[in-house]
């Protein structure tokens, strides 16, 4: 099969289109035919090699893991001895899990995972764009306990995690007031969003307005100023996670007048299928900005590293 394999930390150019062999599956996997999988912030970094954590994760000299992708759509191509719950032919789509593998025609994956059957109204391209973005939102989100009536600032509103999370937060009753790029900003409020922040405009810090939630989605709005827009016990999101902000959590816990969340989304097949029942509803749609072929990964990670993709990247065979 062919697979977009790297073997070095570095530019999209490490990236190459190379032949390898198929996976076997193991007892409790399931090999999937890849009809669609996506380019992620993550699959950069890591190809990339930043923060320097993902050198210590991913292997300082020789890498762990040579073919990126974490999440996938497909058909049911083999199943291990011990898997009950898939058979060969399934439409199936969700989560590689730490092997990732999904940027191939072929991945092995744990059947007992974040995996499930796809719903025929949810094409190949969109179900691969749901399970990493949705999932994180929907994690960081139930942290807050978002709900009716809160007001939740979403920043980085035009991102995959972020689109998920403004959706997400509407559907929660949130009144929602987004941040991004002043192009995106119609589109970002058809998604639900009351209200729209352009930040090359304006400082949302620095407004009268403030918020029960203030939600980083993409780890570049700094706590230091992002509490400023906070009320009095109020609480703020980020998916970025570093020693200053362990250091920061540790401090507001103490002062209470703030709370700070810094974490790794741990999501799990339950949460997983709410993000399912939610699409079929029309609840929650994937945004896709840009499709491309698996021949043409070195431009789909080039896209994806200017950190002005809107949504998601799709990725074909």
């Amino acid at each position: 099969m062919k697979a977009a394999i790297y073997t070095s930390y570095g530019e999209p150019e490490v990236v190459n289109l190379v032949e390898v062999p198929k996976p076997t599956p193991q007892d409790h996997e399931i090999v999937v035919k890849v009809n669609a999988a996506t380019v992620t912030s993550g699959d950069w970094r890591m190809r990339a090699g930043v923060p320097f954590a993902i050198r210590i994760y991913n292997g300082l000299f020789k890498l762990k893991r040579t073919v990126l992708g974490h999440e996938f759509s497909g058909v049911v191509d083999r199943v291990g001895a011990q898997v009950t719950q898939f058979k060969v032919g399934d439409p199936v789509f969700g989560t590689t899990g730490e092997g990732a593998g999904a940027h191939a025609e072929f991945v092995a994956v744990p059947a007992n995972g974040i995996v499930a059957l796809k719903p025929d109204a949810i094409p190949d391209e969109k179900a691969a764009a749901l399970p990493v973005g949705a999932l994180t939102a929907l994690y960081f989100l139930r942290q807050a306990d978002v709900k009716k009536g809160q007001n939740v600032l979403i920043y980085g509103a035009s991102g995959s995690v972020g689109t998920y999370a403004v959706q997400l937060a509407k559907h929660f009753g949130a009144e929602v007031t987004a941040v991004c790029s002043g192009a995106n900003v119609e589109w970002v409020r058809s998604l639900g969003a009351g209200k729209v922040i352009d930040y090359q405009k304006e400082d949302f810090t620095k407004q009268k307005d403030s918020y029960d939630v203030v939600f980083d989605a993409v780890g570049k709005a700094s706590f230091t100023k992002s509490r400023n827009a906070l009320k009095r016990r109020g609480i703020y999101l980020t998916v970025a996670m570093d020693l200053n902000l362990i250091f920061q959590s540790i401090l507001t816990s103490l002062t209470k007048r703030y709370n700070l969340i810094s974490a790794v989304s741990k999501p799990t097949l339950d949460d997983f299928r709410v993000i399912i029942d939610l699409a079929e509803q029309g609840s929650l749609s994937p945004v896709i900005d840009r499709t491309y072929r698996l021949s043409e990964i070195q431009q789909a990670h080039r896209h994806a590293e200017t950190g002005h993709k809107k949504g998601n990247l799709v990725l074909l065979p």
